[in-house]
């Protein structure tokens, strides 16, 4: 984990599989290595749903058809980049004003035919306001991205 400005949090991880693979396995099982335990619902989650287009969203679906749409698809460059935006509050409430959320920059990088680099960047988190601070550590913590590409990671190699 780098932070490469005080407003952001960046960090990597390089997985066995070709680029195309490593950004479907990223965008179409985002639900099988989002940890369940990151909830705002106030059920157990049965989905996180990624929509695959510039315009679409990351959202939970409780158990109970309850959604919580945490982020919206920003930029969508298959298979070298997407950007979605942070919709969650440094109260890890969320946040219906677009004008106070960061955004989250996932890039793939092709190291060989069947090795990726992926980045991820989380920018401008000191547009959540006040205590943007605390949201920074909260996503530079071992809980936070790192745990999501640990999942990740471990999603590929299990897929094969």
């Amino acid at each position: 984990m780098s932070q490469h400005a005080p407003d952001a949090v960046m960090t990597g991880i390089v997985v066995d599989a070709p680029i195309e693979r490593a950004f479907a396995m990223f965008t179409e099982r985002f639900g099988d290595f989002k940890p369940r335990e990151h909830n705002m619902l106030g059920v157990p989650i049965a989905e996180t749903v990624f929509e695959p287009r510039v315009g679409g969203h990351i959202y939970d679906r409780g158990v109970d058809g309850s959604e919580c749409r945490w982020a919206r698809i920003l930029a969508f460059d298959p298979p070298e980049r997407v950007v979605f935006s942070w919709d969650i509050s440094p109260q890890w409430q969320l946040e219906t004003d677009p004008g106070v959320t960061s955004e989250v920059e996932v890039r793939f990088v092709a190291e060989t035919p069947h090795r990726t680099r992926l980045e991820l960047e989380h920018r401008h988190l000191d547009r959540h306001g006040g205590s943007w601070q605390e949201l920074r550590d909260g996503v530079a913590d071992a809980d936070g991205w790192p745990l999501y590409l640990a999942r990740y990671a471990d999603l590929i190699a299990e897929v094969g």
